[in-house]
Order: C-alpha cells, then structure tokens, then sequence
C-alpha cells in the first residue's frame, strides 16, 4: 500500500513541478535559415534533408503578398491553444505551446524568407525522446489555416 501511495506522491510532484524542460540556446535563424533536428524522432524542420523522412516536413510556400502571408501566420499561431509567442521580429516567429496533461513544452519556429517566396518551419519537444507525431502535426495545422485563407499553397 505504501507504494502506490509513493507512486501517487511522485505523480502529483511531477505534474505539479512540470515536465517543461529549459528552453533550448539554439533556437531562432543562423546564416538566413533554422536549425535541423537531432537523431531524436521530436522534431521535424523544413531545413532537414528530404531523405530523412522522420525529420523533414515542407516549408511552407506563399501565394501572393509575403506580409499578408506571414500576418496570417502570426494570427495563426496566437490562436493555438497553450501558445505563448516568445519573440515576432524580422520575419522571425518563435512560440511555445505547453501540453494539456504533463505540461511538457514544445518550442516551434518560422522564418519569413520573401525572397524565396517561403516560410521555414521547425517544431521540437525539449524533453523526451519521441513526441508520437506531435510535432508535425502542430506545423500542419498551421499550414493548413493558411492554406484555407489561401495565403500558402497546399503541399
């Protein structure tokens, strides 16, 4: 009996503690693009090879006016739900949204690039090893707002 009450104390420390994990230094644009992702399956980025087909996902293409594209984006995101935006400055776009039930924080970034008509994309988990599509899923319906507002083309 004793140790399933542990197991209880454990839980609720841990849930009222937090499973965030500290936000990671090498977030945001190095030499005009974002980072990749590590061997770990939690993060997908536009900038990871089209062979690694756990990592890559699509950079989103703009159709039409890149500053409507990308106010659309800013809206976008700000409307997902336990989004906090941690920086929007120069065609940079950084947010985090924290999980409903563990509280775990996942960090996502977009980069405005209206030269070549996109928007680069990476989205990963600070802690954990897999994410269970989590993160793809997040930059999809993402896109998949701009693509209804017509603002990005469909992949």
């Amino acid at each position: 009996m004793s140790r399933v009450v542990s197991m209880i104390v454990c839980l609720v420390a841990v849930s009222l503690a937090g499973c965030g994990g500290k936000m990671p230094e090498d977030l945001g644009a190095t030499n005009g693009a974002l980072g990749g992702c590590p061997d770990s399956p939690n993060c997908v980025s536009s900038a990871s090879p089209s062979s690694d087909e756990q990592h890559a996902i699509a950079a989103f293409t703009i159709e039409g006016d890149a500053q409507a594209a990308w106010s659309a984006l800013v809206a976008a995101v700000e409307g997902l739900e336990r989004t906090e935006v941690v920086k929007n400055e120069g065609g940079y776009l950084q947010a985090v949204q924290t999980s409903a039930l563990m509280r775990y924080n996942d960090d996502f970034e977009f980069l405005l690039d209206a030269g070549a008509g996109v928007i680069q994309v990476r989205s990963a988990s600070r802690v954990g090893y897999g994410d269970m599509g989590v993160n793809r899923e997040r930059i999809e319906t993402v896109r998949a707002a701009l693509v209804a507002q017509g603002v990005v083309a469909a992949p």
